[in-house]
């Protein structure tokens, strides 16, 4: 449940510190990279990417670890995200159609069967979503972790991507589609909705608002938490599901006085480029890896004469507007090295030391981010910032990726792809860092790949070169139920053949 982090995150990242210690900047970026190496770098990086979930996702029980190598407990989003990557690694041939079928057969089987119910401990969700975190021993609950909308949601778009990408008439794959319907059908989204709620929503939910996590042991009945999917963020996949639910539908209510009931507030202007504002890159990307938005529109949408798609594509163009003017001069950024959305970091003890001149304070995991209503940033650059943007503008955001590999190698660039990100300005030494690896030269690159930013990488470069998740959701009924309930029109939504 990311999004809680963001409307209240400080304003700025400075604080009095240390003595200035000298920082190298990263090697410069090269000349710009032709298309006969870019198309060699995306098939790289895909088969890479791909590799990290077909290897590291336990077979017996399909749960995607969070982060790896360290993988302290499995993620369901990350798990929607392996779902994915089973279908590209079919379609690129770095497995068998048989046996990437077999894997998401066997993954659909543990989800359908895994316990669910009210009880704080022994089941793996309830009311067909299940909880943030799964225990890798067994996938029940980890913890204290919400029953997550926004993470369920993530693992019904690769529930639906598997039901419609594996269409062909044998037992295996109509398995795989009757699990499927199933499992997405069990949802029921009516629960978490905030008029089961006696709380009042801290943020704006009106009584329809979708509520964005719920927990067991919190009074008789559970209890939802104080925050709603309220205002642009990456809950919009949480509405087009829930309202394309063919046994416990949302009505177009809750997107109208919930998600979209005042869209207009986070309209501004970012360098030059006006769209929804919302720092990190995530919330402009999640809802885009399943659901292709080009040309089709909302009512909000069409007042502005644009679509989502086009106001990601501003929302990327701007963060690298900043990176390239580098207002907080932080080391190594630039037109061609940029990129900022939730994150590992350096430290989270805060460590204030100076940099280029002034005080600065580092994070750990944060949801980093620049926009016109704040700015979240302390000197971290995030791959999958520009990785899951790839579609929207892919001449900046291919080159940026390239230059990355290219100033940081092997440290940065492994057999499973990006680490989870890197930061030339934390060369503090004498400090360290839990979460990653700290270079007088090079600066601090996490120790982690974590599954949620992996998962962009690989479906939206996977988009970029054959729209492979756009084509296959966009036969999907339920998304475009959902779509159409919700009062999308336009593009594909018009056409018999999508």
């Amino acid at each position: 449940m990311i999004a809680i982090f963001l409307r209240i995150a400080p304003l700025a990242l400075f604080l009095s510190g240390c003595a200035s210690v000298p920082v190298a900047a990263p090697p410069a970026a090269a000349d710009a990279p032709t298309l006969s190496e870019q198309t060699a770098f995306a098939e790289d990086l895909t088969k890479r990417t791909f590799a990290y979930f077909w290897e590291t996702t336990d077979t017996q029980r399909c749960l995607a670890p969070d982060r790896w190598p360290s993988n302290p407990f499995s993620s369901i989003a990350a798990t929607g995200f392996a779902l994915n990557a089973y279908g590209i690694g079919a379609e690129r041939g770095y497995v068998s159609r048989e046996d990437a079928a077999q894997r998401t057969l066997d993954c659909l089987e543990f989800y359908w069967n895994a316990p669910q119910g009210p009880a704080a401990e022994g089941v793996s969700g309830h009311k067909g979503f299940f909880y943030h975190f799964l225990k890798n021993e067994d996938g029940t609950r980890f913890g204290n972790t919400e029953l997550s909308t926004v993470d369920t949601a993530l693992l019904m778009g690769g529930v639906l991507f598997s039901q419609s990408y594996f269409d062909r008439d044998n037992p295996t794959e109509a398995a795989i589609r009757d699990l499927a319907e199933k499992i997405y059908s069990r949802v029921d989204w009516t629960f978490v909705q905030r008029e089961n709620s006696a709380i009042p929503s801290a943020n704006g939910g009106s009584g329809k608002a979708i509520a964005m996590g719920w927990y067991p042991e919190r009074g008789d009945n559970g209890d939802f938490g104080t925050h709603d999917w309220v205002g642009y963020n990456e809950g919009m996949l949480v509405y087009i599901l829930a309202a394309g639910s063919p046994t416990h539908p949302i009505g177009k209510d809750a997107w109208d006085t919930g998600w979209a009931a005042d869209l207009e507030k986070d309209w501004g202007s970012y360098y030059g480029y006006e769209h929804l504002q919302f720092e990190p890159l995530f919330g402009h990307q999640y809802s885009h890896v399943w659901v292709d938005f080009r040309g089709i529109q909302d009512v909000f949408m069409r007042g502005k004469g644009i679509d989502y798609f086009e106001n990601s594509r501003r929302a990327t163009l701007s963060q690298r507007a900043y990176g390239a003017d580098n207002p907080n001069d932080w080391v190594g950024y630039s037109g061609d090295l940029w990129g900022w959305t939730a994150s590992d970091g350096p430290t989270a003890a805060g460590n204030g030391r100076e940099v280029n001149g002034s005080a600065r304070t580092f994070m750990g995991y944060s949801a980093r981010g620049v926009s016109a209503e704040r700015v979240v940033d302390d000197g971290t650059i995030v791959p999958t910032a520009a990785g899951g943007s790839i579609p929207f503008a892919p001449e900046v955001t291919l080159p940026a990726l390239m230059n990355m590999r290219a100033a940081y190698g092997d440290r940065l660039y492994t057999q499973y792809g990006f680490k989870d990100a890197f930061n030339p300005s934390y060369v503090f030494v004498d400090e360290g860092s839990r979460s990653g690896t700290v270079d007088t030269q090079f600066g601090w690159v996490a120790r982690d790949h974590l599954g949620i930013d992996q998962g962009p990488i690989l479906s939206m470069m996977e988009n970029h070169r054959s729209e492979l998740v756009w084509r296959t959701m966009r036969k999907n009924p339920h998304v475009r139920r959902g779509l159409e309930r919700l009062g999308f029109t336009g593009g594909w939504l018009e056409r018999t053949d999508p």
